[in-house]
């Protein structure tokens, strides 16, 4: 099969969060499979253009009244078969920042620069001569791409090609003003037709809910919440109305990076049989983070985009946030890796100056993040929504116990521990509150020092699991088949 993934991200050239993750290691999967795998990508200004191949003469796109040209480059995923072919336009892609900036958190040319990146993936196709069976876009920035294969391209040579849409993360939507719909480069006939409308602007991901063959999110769990009004941003109608189209696939993990046994980050490698060594990670990460050196205290760690998605006000917020009152009632030592919102980064500075068991890292360091991974005893992941989430999958792995809230991807994959029998994966919380993240983190607590067979349970259990993309790439074969299956009843 013949499949193209249009996307604004991807592992290694661009990440802003895990969508990158998920198309690369899919991307990969799907190739390994025997299927040939194309990417269409910008190139943001920090892609260097000495590592990729140029892709002779330039490509016309037309938006509105306006013709741009952009240039191709194009490149291959690391250890793999994947081509990956790159946009290039100066004024589009040549700044720092994918949707935004510090200065500008969203772009106010948007809805140009990913029209240039739709119409661009089609032109790329009649470049190479390659017509995909299947257009796989992922998230808004690839909102346009099935509205043109249903509008624009139906009586051309993608008249045969399906298209398939993922949501990654329902609360971004790529909502603009109308006035820029002809940056689309539709015509103002197709302005409800297509789905644009929202609410008098202009809106991606609508677009692409109403205009693809079929739909998937991250998670089956996320693809019940997202029907229901409070997950679902507006689009809970559009999506009952399409629920027979809609599949949750859970996002798999790359275990070439993800596994304590391989892990090149971690000092001291390990696997469910060799748990000592993961108490010698716990040791290095207490003296990288100023703690006391002590076995047998638990470790808490948390890493994460300091927004409200996270749980943060719940956990941080001053005066009301439960962390404080953690630290200060049960005995314990908690390190919080991340970046975001300013008023949450002042109060994790703020903590770590009044707590001598509470200490964070503001930023993202990769190296770090597996070191927080393999050295704590729990993981704490209090999310409002979360539609798949890796974080608690990858914790599972290294035998780190997360601590979630019942919802999206989350649900999915951890099991609530059971004190009369041992059972489960972890601790889940119902209800996002305060109270409800102390009482659950004092849970946990109250389990390492009196349930220490049952501790040693669950991570054998957590250990065992099976998240590789492989299962994944399975099930993203099967709804592939289902949208051509549909578009050829629809010819």
């Amino acid at each position: 099969m013949k499949i193209m993934m249009v996307t604004s991200e991807l592992v290694p050239f661009a990440k802003v969060g895990g969508l990158a993750d998920a198309v690369t290691a899919l991307s990969i999967a799907l190739a390994e499979k025997g299927h040939d795998v194309r990417v269409v990508m910008p190139r943001y200004y920090k892609i260097d253009r000495k590592n990729l191949k140029q892709i002779p003469g330039a490509m016309a796109i037309h938006l509105g009244p306006y013709e741009h040209w952009v240039g191709v480059y194009e490149s291959n995923l690391p250890s793999s078969k994947v081509k990956v072919y790159f946009i290039d336009h100066e004024q589009a892609f040549g700044r720092n920042g994918v949707y935004g900036s510090p200065f500008e958190p969203d772009f106010s040319d948007n809805t140009k620069r990913f029209s240039l990146l739709a119409h661009a993936a089609f032109q790329v196709c009649r470049k190479q001569a390659w017509i995909p069976d299947v257009v796989h876009a992922h998230d808004w920035a690839a909102g346009l791409v099935p509205v043109l294969l249903r509008f624009t391209e139906k009586n051309t040579e993608f008249k045969n090609t399906a298209s398939v849409f993922t949501i990654h993360n329902m609360g971004y939507q790529g909502v603009y003003s109308k006035h820029t719909f002809p940056d689309t480069g539709l015509n103002w006939s197709d302005f409800y037709a297509t789905g644009f409308e929202d609410w008098d602007r202009i809106n991606f991901l609508k677009a692409a809910l109403v205009s693809s063959d079929m739909l998937t999110t991250v998670s089956p769990s996320y693809a019940e919440e997202i029907k229901r009004p409070e997950f679902g941003f507006r689009m809970d109608g559009i999506l009952r109305y399409r629920e027979k189209e809609l599949t949750g696939i859970l996002n798999g993990v790359d275990t070439s990076i993800w596994n304590p046994s391989k892990d090149e980050y971690i000092p001291y490698r390990y696997n469910s049989k060799t748990l000592e060594e993961k108490e010698k990670n716990k040791a290095v990460l207490q003296e990288r983070f100023g703690l006391e050196i002590d076995a047998s205290v638990p470790v808490f760690g948390m890493i994460s985009r300091l927004v409200d998605q996270k749980g943060i006000s719940e956990l941080f917020g001053p005066m009301y946030g439960s962390a404080f009152k953690i630290c200060s009632d049960i005995k314990l030592q908690m390190v919080v890796l991340g970046s975001g919102e300013s008023w949450c980064e002042k109060e994790l500075n703020f903590l770590s100056q009044r707590l001598p068991n509470f200490r964070c890292y503001i930023g993202y360091n990769e190296e770090l993040s597996h070191l927080i991974e393999a050295g704590s005893d729990f993981f704490l992941m209090p999310s409002r929504y979360e539609p798949c989430g890796l974080n608690q999958m990858y914790s599972l792995l290294y035998g780190t116990l997360p601590i979630v809230r019942k919802t999206g991807g989350l649900a999915d994959t951890v099991e609530n521990y059971n004190e009369e029998t041992g059972d489960g994966t972890g601790f889940v919380l119902e209800y996002l509150s305060p109270q409800s993240i102390y009482d659950t983190v004092g849970w946990a607590a109250y389990a390492w020092y009196n349930k220490k067979d049952h501790i040693k349970k669950m991570r054998t259990k957590a250990m065992s699991k099976k998240f590789g993309w492989n299962i994944a790439a399975e099930k993203y074969l099967k709804v592939y088949a289902d949208a051509i299956e549909k578009k050829a009843s629809m010819l």
